[in-house]
């Protein structure tokens, strides 16, 4: 079975944070760079060439294959910056009522500027979908 593609590197965090344009998104993108150390209290660490992700949990699937993956990340993409909430949206529906302006999928939140959302909001949020997948996966490291 293939391994999944986005890994863990050594590549630098703030070498690739330093060629994020405009200045604008640079600067949200450290922004959220701390406020997801602060609430995991690991250090960032580029998985894949365009991933911040921090901590890890081991996830098993039904079929017996396991892989590692981060609690909490981010990506700061050329039409939005992409916050990763590993645990999901389930229980989250007063929060997104109150994030602001954004879009999401399965497991994503997407927005265009830190000033668009409620970074309250999204650190509560944030800390809630690792609580999920620390109650969810007993092997989280």
């Amino acid at each position: 079975m293939a391994d999944i593609k986005t890994q863990p590197n050594n590549l630098s965090v703030d070498g690739f944070l330093d060629k994020v344009e405009p200045a604008w998104k640079r600067d949200d993108s450290k922004k959220i760079m701390q406020l997801l150390q602060k609430i995991t209290g690991e250090k960032p660490v580029m998985w894949g060439e365009t991933i911040i992700g921090f901590g890890n949990y081991h996830y098993k699937y039904k079929s017996g294959r396991e892989i590692d993956y981060f609690l909490a990340g981010f990506s700061p993409r050329k039409a939005n910056i992409t916050v990763y909430m590993m645990g999901g949206f389930e229980g989250h529906d007063e929060d997104l009522a109150k994030l602001g302006k954004y879009k999401k999928s399965v497991g994503c939140l997407y927005f265009k500027k830190l000033e668009d959302i409620d970074v309250k909001v999204l650190e509560r949020m944030t800390i809630r979908s690792i609580e999920t997948l620390k109650k969810r996966y007993a092997d989280y490291n």
